[in-house]
């Protein structure tokens, strides 16, 4: 997945426990593949992010299964963008694909995650800063 539309993708490998009695994995551990994916991203963006990533929880996910995954699909290469933002929140978009989905073939899911950022000491919702902003715009998805 070298397709320039994505900010950040991850190599994800699946554990034995990812799976489901059916041997796809398991709906909460594609959630949960898809967190250690976004982990990976932010933390890999550097100091200069740390107020926005540290301040950012999951208010929605939305997941739609195009395809199945199991054990043998890993790692799975997940490529993730910011989809766009408001005045206090911002979507990321995911592709989640198999160890070997062509990258032009259709991902086996699409997801998004609603994030939204709060003031930490005050417990409330906070706006995102221009500076904030600026760098989910530099994330976003190429056309």
């Amino acid at each position: 997945m070298t397709d320039p539309a994505f900010a950040y993708v991850a190599q994800v490998p699946v554990r034995w426990s990812d799976m489901d009695a059916f041997g796809h994995i398991n709906h909460a551990r594609i959630v949960t593949l898809m967190e250690e994916a976004r982990i990976s991203w932010l933390l890999s963006a550097g100091d200069e992010y740390a107020p926005l990533i540290k301040s950012a929880m999951i208010v929605h996910v939305d997941i739609r299964y195009q395809g199945q995954l199991r054990h043998d699909d890993s790692p799975v290469r997940i490529g993730m963008w910011i989809k766009g933002h408001r005045s206090v929140d911002f979507t990321i978009g995911y592709e989640i694909r198999g160890a070997q989905t062509g990258d032009d073939a259709r991902p086996e899911c699409v997801a998004s995650t609603q994030m939204a950022v709060v003031d930490i000491e005050n417990h409330r919702l906070r706006r995102l800063t221009d500076v904030e902003k600026g760098h989910l715009k530099d994330w976003g998805r190429t056309p």
